[in-house]
């Protein structure tokens, strides 16, 4: 089997001619596709029953997926989504699991995507997501309730670890695409 033909349908439902969307759409899709192992990952780190409350992440799934196709009618669209659905998924991640899994770490990559998809003219959206997501993440401070998911000291610190290692790795790849956009 060759890759030539996954990839290029890929590269072809990534692409726009606006260096910065085609970023956006990059990284919806890098996340969008990884949300799959995610499970995964928290089995193997965590415990069996958070990987099967981790399924519920499935449900945001679908809308970084979209991030391109709305880019294709509108890039300011498809950037906000991009930024919307990664902070929504963040505060259900929250009630989830816990704030003391450092799950709201994810919203440093959404403000990131935040300040450098927007150009200029597009400044009053990407002011709104961020004052947005500020205002979301000081409401739900000790309004979460109960997780969903029963950890133990050991797990919850686990799922920290890969949190944080995850929120990295993100920004990392954020700024190294973003980076590359620039300069295009």
């Amino acid at each position: 089997m060759s890759w030539s033909a996954p990839w290029s349908a890929y590269r072809g439902y990534q692409a726009h001619p606006d260096p910065l969307v085609s970023a956006s759409n990059s990284i919806a899709l890098l996340i969008g596709s990884s949300q799959p192992f995610f499970p995964l990952y928290v089995w193997y780190f965590v415990s069996a029953e958070a990987a099967r409350i981790s399924l519920l992440t499935f449900l945001t799934t679908p809308f970084f997926l979209a991030v391109p196709l709305v880019s294709r009618r509108n890039g300011t669209a498809g950037k906000a989504l991009l930024v919307a659905t990664g902070a929504a998924n963040t505060f259900a991640c929250a009630k989830y699991f816990g704030p003391s899994t450092a799950v709201e770490t994810f919203l440093l990559p959404c403000a990131m995507l935040a300040t450098l998809s927007f150009r200029r003219a597009e400044y009053a959206v990407a002011l709104s997501l961020l004052g947005g997501g500020l205002a979301a993440f000081l409401l739900f401070q000790g309004g979460y309730g109960t997780p969903l998911a029963a950890l133990s000291v050991a797990e919850t610190a686990s799922f920290a670890s890969l949190n944080i290692y995850s929120v990295a790795v993100l920004t990392a790849w954020i700024g190294w695409t973003f980076a590359s956009a620039r300069e295009r």
